[in-house]
């Protein structure tokens, strides 16, 4: 077993007590945390690391996004989501074949591992390239095929079969990085018994459900012309919410939709920059934390954010809902970093492995140097973090225990062959 020490740490360790630890140490054995604490470390290791300068924190989590988007990043910006979804996305999207998703992917892989983000899910087409690129880079995943229920009752039954399969297959590989959900896209592009087919499954498979929520209000006002409701009764009666779910974006939601969410025991990823970019509007995530909802962080894909930094969706967190409330207590500082961490873990089912760091967690953390300008003085090293820091900030990746990163230097991927892959998958659909 391969024991290592890291040394002279400030530690965050994300927990809902004793965030901050000073001068502190963290074992881990292999994939997991032995301990955390201040004092005299352990004098029985494998490995020494001096964190000196550094502080260290549980790894970001990103909630929702597509990864392989990345090679669309600035194809399409300023429209609205209807608009950019037919007219842009899907066309070129149609296009894309296993190379296209591969190299997005690694593309994106690259953005979030830099950025200091150790787990995502994501959601899209040819899956399997994903599956095995988590699995060589080391990175955790909750991994799901997403499942567009449009086109004849042949393609939609394949494409299930398909997601039915992918779930089969890959969840828990990889030491158990690797966890997957089903993914009926959104409503407003799946038919309802095509959904209540796909719950059956997700209930046959034992798995959560991943699907995009109540995203815009236009979408809501076609929900209601098309079956009488608004999207949150519509899934409810479909059975979604009678499997563990997470729901994507959430913004327009009544006070009533927000308690019959929180009743069910819903999961919300809110996604603040892909929000306000395509004018979707701001989700009302104060009004869910009041019921009970513990809302995580998610991206969205890079052609409407457009990049991977869960840091920025941490900022924008504290940010936007202390404007719009005309409340500066709102989303403090510590409640916006554990929607980047410990909440995240908790909508990925995850709660019991990642999300904070402590004896018996996986050993997913990343450090930060504290010793640049923007860091100093050092009067409050968790509101830093959300308010003065950037991905730039991020120094070293652990995901599982097995460095993904050391001071900047990128260990399980090639960032220069990827990057050159990506420019010519592109290029190969590109109109």
């Amino acid at each position: 077993m391969m024991k290592r020490l890291f040394v002279n740490a400030h530690i965050l360790t994300m927990r809902e007590k004793d965030t901050l630890l000073e001068h502190a140490y963290l074992v881990t054995e292999d994939n997991c945390i032995t301990e955390v604490g201040q004092g005299d470390p352990p004098v029985v290791y494998d490995e020494i690391l001096d964190m000196k300068g550094k502080l260290l924190l549980p790894g970001f989590i990103n909630t929702h996004g597509h990864a392989a988007m990345t090679l669309l990043r600035g194809y399409a910006d300023d429209l609205p989501l209807k608009t950019w979804l037919e007219e842009k996305m899907w066309p070129i999207e149609g296009r894309f074949g296993p190379e296209q998703v591969r190299w997005g992917t690694a593309l994106a892989m690259v953005e979030m591992i830099r950025g200091g983000t150790t787990c995502f899910a994501d959601m899209y087409d040819h899956m399997d390239q994903v599956g095995a690129l988590v699995a060589d880079a080391g990175m955790r995943a909750s991994l799901c095929r997403g499942v567009i229920g449009l086109g004849s009752q042949t393609e939609r039954e394949a494409k299930r079969r398909e997601a039915v399969q992918f779930a089969q297959q890959w969840h828990r590989e990889a030491n158990g990085r690797i966890t997957t959900m089903m993914a009926p896209h959104a409503p407003y592009t799946c038919p309802p018994a095509y959904i209540e087919s796909i719950v059956s499954d997700a209930e046959r498979l034992h798995l959560p459900i991943h699907i995009h929520l109540s995203e815009t209000r236009r979408e809501v006002e076609q929900n209601v012309q098309d079956y009488g409701k608004r999207p949150v009764a519509h899934l409810d009666q479909l059975g979604v919410f009678h499997r563990p779910a997470l729901v994507a974006h959430a913004v327009h939601v009544t006070e009533d939709e927000i308690q019959l969410l929180a009743e069910r025991g819903v999961k919300v990823s809110h996604n603040p920059g892909s929000n306000l970019k395509l004018a979707s509007g701001i989700a009302p995530v104060l009004a869910m934390l009041k019921k009970g909802i513990r809302p995580s962080l998610g991206t969205d894909g890079a052609a409407s954010n457009n990049n991977l930094d869960l840091l920025e969706e941490i900022r924008l967190a504290a940010l936007i809902h202390k404007g719009v409330g005309e409340d500066p207590e709102a989303i403090p500082a510590e409640t916006a970093l554990a929607m980047g961490t410990r909440f995240g873990a908790e909508a990925l089912f995850l709660e019991e492995e990642i999300g904070t760091l402590e004896p018996g967690k996986k050993a997913d953390f990343v450090t930060m140097d504290i010793s640049r300008a923007h860091w100093q003085p050092t009067h409050d090293l968790l509101s830093h973090v959300v308010y003065s820091a950037s991905a730039a900030d991020v120094q070293d990746v652990y995901v599982d225990g097995r460095p993904l990163m050391r001071n900047r230097e990128l260990l399980t991927l090639d960032e220069e062959r990827i990057r050159w892959e990506t420019i010519r998958a592109f290029e190969k659909v590109s109109p």
